[in-house]
């Protein structure tokens, strides 16, 4: 299984556990969170990302999200998603997310696009 398979699988067990340690398993310690790109309120330290993950976290049950990982190199990963919260919206996903030789993300960005359904 590759880098970008392995953490992107994290990242749903995280998303689905919202358990502080699983997310912590993902993120380097200095690691940043961008909703967006250049986003000025990006997250910035694991610590800050546990915190702003549980702020806003989805309860299990209440999203589905399809990928594929697109490209992926020794330190970057390009994941491609659909995110699908039914009682609300869809959402396409294009994320960006660069590793540090350990597997754990450095830095994760994301592109949300919300679709009609």
């Amino acid at each position: 299984m590759s880098a970008g398979t392995e953490w992107v699988e994290g990242y749903v067990r995280a998303w689905e556990s919202n358990d502080p340690d699983d997310i912590a398993a993902i993120f380097t310690d200095d690691a940043v969170y961008e909703y967006s790109p250049d986003d000025p309120d990006a997250l910035r330290g694991r610590e800050a990302i546990i915190a702003g993950w549980l702020d806003s976290k989805d309860e299990p049950g209440e999203w589905t999200f399809d990928w594929e990982v697109l490209i992926e190199t020794d330190d970057t990963v390009i994941v491609q998603g659909r995110t699908d919260y039914p009682a609300e919206k869809l959402y396409d996903n294009l994320w960006v997310i660069r590793l540090a030789p350990d597997g754990r993300a450095s830095r994760f960005t994301e592109w949300y696009m919300a679709r009609d359904r």
